[in-house]
């Protein structure tokens, strides 16, 4: 039954039980006086009765003072009592006896307690779960996990991509599954438990399905969420239920997603531990690794937070096995988009190893979501099929932001900010070991006013002394190209997040990364470890003296200095490249690295692919620049592969 209905239903019944009450607590009808049949009798002839009406042997008369009675006759016969009121002139009448009426009283005086009853049982029962999925009253303990049987699992290993190392960890676990006695025969014990550890997107609960489905056995899944409730014991008992089920339909997989929601360090944390989650975990411990076992019975459990579980779980025994989902590489990456491209009618000329070396940093759900915004580009321009054009449109607005057109900025804020974009550009292009500059826009997009964008050439996993540098070098290049060009007085909020994140870079390499020549390579960063997370409850103390935090000061400072100069001198350098530049962003508001090239070979760019003039209004669009505590650089979270200035 739909909801709508319900709620239908319900309201109907409130509305006729007011009705019957209000009917209750009406005004009362007139009084009816009992009288004996004798009594009756001595008014009928006292001549005070003005009409009669009979119903079977009951007898019910007005008096002349309009004063009703009512007797019953105890004769079965009422012919001769007829006779005498005819005798006296009194009216007479008859109607037929009702039958039932007695009962149908008592029913309809407790018709609106019973519906109150049962609309309170009714409620009862929705407050405790049992509305859904025809569980009762007291299946308040009972597991919520939802178990898919092998039709329904339809994801399998060819469904995966970009985790190839992963999948190979995973694919005994489906040969135990087909096949356990293969193991058993040599004393061989499967894993118990799989923990699954990544950042998110990358593909955890998808790869645990994918070995259900090649397995072809039962797919228990449930939230680590779902176990705790506001009632201790709650949570251990539907973890009981979970691996009773389980072991019913085994061999099966228990897929437990963000464990650290219940798995997380017992008897730490500010105020102590959850009563209710450490014994879910402890019920959830022994289940695992108790005294009884379940064969057949494997837990695949998915995290994005290892640090903070309890150490319990990742013994041998309980989670045997930690299986790494990372962030695909440029061949996973590619797979991946083979994979999402099936799903949408792509063009032949589209190229998924040119998207895939242009995407660094992209986790498996980035690029499904990149396939569909631009599916969703194709589907605004009418086009039958997904073309390069609308993967690099898609690419760009994941990457940089959305496009703000409606945001009209005037003449002067946009060559300002055309300046500082350039300086950026500029300066990245010159230092040295920089990743190279991909495109520069002075469209607002996102919070952004400009952006522009650098891309390495190839996946990163570390970054030299001179790149971090260089990278600050490049951060500061906006500010100064300000600074040179309208002079210090006109210097804007544009840079403040340029400052942020070239202060940040600084303070790890001295403090985190050893990559200060004074200071040497020790760490002098404070531990940062969360409270609420189970990490220090004592008050912290710094692990410095205060000589050393003026030195550390000090060396943050040095960097800074020399990487601003150093910037400030190339753009002194190449003051003709960056007016060139800044008139180039004014014609067509956006370049590429092509036209970049041809600015700092002394050459004038040409008009980008695909670019039309404006005709008059030179793309000018929307409203004031308006507040410009919005940085005029886009954000740049340390540490992505991908820049944004």
């Amino acid at each position: 039954m739909s909801e709508l209905a319900k709620n239908l239903i319900i309201w109907i019944i409130i509305a006729v039980i007011l009705m019957a009450l209000f009917n209750n607590m009406g005004p009362e009808q007139e009084a009816v006086e009992e009288l004996s049949y004798s009594q009756f009798r001595s008014e009928m002839r006292q001549g005070n009765l003005e009409s009669v009406t009979f119903e079977g042997q009951k007898i019910q008369g007005v008096l002349y003072t309009g004063d009703q009675i009512r007797t019953t006759n105890p004769e079965s016969d009422n012919t001769a009592l007829i006779g005498e009121l005819e005798d006296y002139g009194v009216e007479i009448a008859a109607k037929e006896e009702e039958r039932g009426s007695v009962f149908w009283q008592i029913f309809l005086s407790w018709t609106p307690f019973l519906l109150l009853i049962a609309i309170w049982i009714y409620f009862m029962r929705q407050m405790q779960g049992g509305g859904a999925g025809g569980k009762g009253a007291m299946s308040f303990g009972k597991s919520k996990a939802r178990m898919l049987n092998d039709e329904q699992v339809n994801v399998r290993f060819t469904d995966v991509a970009g985790c190839d190392e992963a999948k190979e960890e995973v694919t005994e676990l489906v040969d135990f599954l087909k096949d356990p006695s293969k193991f058993q025969r040599l004393g061989g014990k499967i894993p118990k438990g799989v923990l699954m550890v990544g950042p998110p997107g990358t593909g955890k609960t998808l790869l645990a399905r994918a070995i259900a489905g090649e397995a072809g056995v039962p797919f228990f899944t449930i939230s680590g969420s779902d176990f705790v409730e506001m009632f201790v014991g709650v949570g251990a008992s539907r973890v009981r239920d979970m691996f009773e089920q389980a072991k019913k339909h085994a061999p099966c997989i228990i897929f437990i997603d963000e464990l650290d929601a219940v798995g997380r360090q017992r008897g730490a944390g500010l105020g102590g531990g959850h009563d209710e989650r450490e014994q879910t975990l402890n019920q959830m411990l022994v289940e695992m690794d108790g005294f009884e076992g379940h064969e057949g019975v494997i837990v695949i459990a998915a995290t994005n937070r290892p640090d903070v579980l309890d150490k319990a779980l990742l013994r041998p025994g309980r989670f045997d096995r930690q299986v790494v989902v990372g962030l695909p590489d440029v061949r996973g990456r590619e797979q991946i988009l083979g994979v999402h491209l099936r799903k949408v009618p792509a063009d032949e000329s589209v190229e998924p190893r040119l998207i895939a070396r242009g995407t660094p940093g992209f986790s498996g759900a980035d690029l499904a979501n990149l396939v569909n915004e631009a599916a969703l580009f194709a589907a605004r321009a009418n086009d039958k099929y997904v073309t390069m054009e609308h993967l690099e449109k898609a690419k760009d607005k994941i990457m940089m932001g959305a496009e703000r057109r409606s945001m009209v900025m005037n003449e002067e804020d946009k060559r300002l900010t055309a300046y500082h974009e350039a300086g950026h550009a500029i300066v990245g292009r010159l230092v040295p070991d920089h990743d190279p500059v991909y495109k520069v826009s002075i469209i607002p997009r996102g919070r952004a006013l400009g952006v522009t964008m650098f891309l390495p050439e190839e996946d990163e996993y570390s970054q030299s002394k001179q790149k971090l540098e260089s990278r600050i070098s490049s951060l500061f290049g906006g500010r100064i190209a300000e600074e040179q060009i309208y002079g210090a007085e006109k210097v804007t909020t544009g840079a403040s997040n340029d400052i942020e994140v070239a202060t940040n870079i600084a303070r790890k390499m001295v403090t985190k990364w050893g990559l200060s020549d004074k200071l040497g390579p020790l760490s002098y960063e404070e531990d940062d470890g969360e409270v609420f997370l189970g990490r220090e409850m004592q008050q912290r103390h710094s692990n410095m003296s205060d000589e050393t935090a003026r030195a550390i000061d000090a060396e943050i400072r040095a960097i800074i200095d020399r990487n601003y100069d150093r910037a400030e001198k190339l753009l002194r350098e190449h003051e003709d490249k960056l007016h060139t530049m800044a008139e180039a962003l004014m014609q067509y508001e956006t370049i590429d690295a092509g036209q970049i090239d041809q600015i700092m070979a002394g050459r004038e760019p040409g008009p980008p692919a695909g670019w039309s003039d404006p005709s008059g209004d030179g793309g000018d669009g929307g409203q004031q620049a308006g507040d410009q505590e919005s940085s005029r650089d886009g954000d740049d979270p340390e540490g992505e592969p991908a820049s944004q200035h």
